[in-house]
């Protein structure tokens, strides 16, 4: 098993990895101290355990590896209750990345931009952060690595929304598939940012219809990070979500309950610190690396 699968299933090792081949009530403890563990949080860890509780007293099931496979199975079901697909048929198709500082925004923009040329995907960002000079230099340079043009601000601290205007501009006059903006994650006030995001699509949108609308969460920071993102969901629009530094985490079981809580489909994850360390979401490979 690749090494970033075995993080995700460190917390079933002890479940799976020998032992008993018959259920047992220490079967049953084990999972639901394995499932806490990996962070699926207590509401979510019950309701999944009665799922599989059920599913093995229907089929009569005694042994511990088709145990196994029934946990799989309930876990992939749940993870593919949303859809993770990109909505990118405009053209161009705009997508605003949001979320708070420190979660890994801009870098996710860049390896995002990477991930889209594999397509053939001719790419724009704008660094609409226009608040913090380090971000633009940072998305400049993450730019030029995925060897996709930037719009840069003219000056420092100019319109957040001026730049986004340009950026799509730009796009439709160059026929670019994409424009993806980056913007701020902190400012004086939550409504102050909510009030400039919303500033930013409303003159977006005299170009172009927003296609997408990403959130960027921590999957290390777990319910905390989700907590300080509340705002962003409940205000920015967002269509999706990106989770950022999965490959040193065990604590999977995050990527199901970040989705059931928020009602948002994940359609990115990042596993790594490289330029193409991000990839689409996809409910059967994360399930199978849950639960090997």
């Amino acid at each position: 098993m690749a090494e970033k699968a075995w993080s995700f299933a460190r917390a079933f090792r002890n479940v799976f990895g020998g032992g008993s081949e018959t259920i047992t009530d220490e079967t049953w403890d084990d999972i639901e101290t394995a499932l806490i563990t990996a962070d699926f949080g207590p509401e979510i860890a019950d309701s999944i355990l009665e799922e599989v509780r059920g599913s093995v007293e229907r089929h009569r099931v005694s042994e511990v590896k088709e145990l196994k496979r029934i946990l799989r199975e309930v876990l992939e079901e749940r993870l593919a209750a949303f859809d993770p697909t990109l909505k990118l048929i405009d053209r161009p198709a705009v997508i605003l990345v949001v979320g708070v500082n420190g979660v890994g925004k801009t870098t996710t923009i860049g390896k995002l931009s990477n991930y889209l040329t594999r397509f053939d995907k001719k790419i724009i960002v704008g660094a609409a952060d226009t608040f913090r000079a380090a971000a633009v230099e940072q998305l400049a340079t993450w730019a030029e690595r995925a060897g996709v043009a930037i719009v840069k601000p003219q000056q420092q601290g100019q319109d957040p929304a001026s730049v986004a205007f340009q950026t799509v501009q730009r796009a439709i006059d160059e026929e670019l598939d994409i424009a993806i903006i980056d913007t701020a994650g902190r400012l004086q006030t939550k409504g102050g940012l909510m009030d400039e995001l919303g500033k930013i699509r409303r003159v977006i949108e005299k170009l172009a219809p927003v296609s997408e609308v990403l959130l960027v969460l921590d999957a290390t920071t777990g319910q905390n990070g989700l907590a300080q993102a509340q705002a962003f969901i409940e205000h920015a629009g967002v269509t999706g979500l990106v989770l950022t530094k999965l490959d040193g985490s065990a604590k999977g079981g995050f990527v199901l309950a970040v989705q059931e809580h928020t009602k948002l489909p994940i359609k990115l994850v990042g596993q790594g610190e490289g330029i193409g360390d991000l990839t689409g979401f996809t409910p059967h490979v994360f399930a199978a690396q849950l639960v090997p």
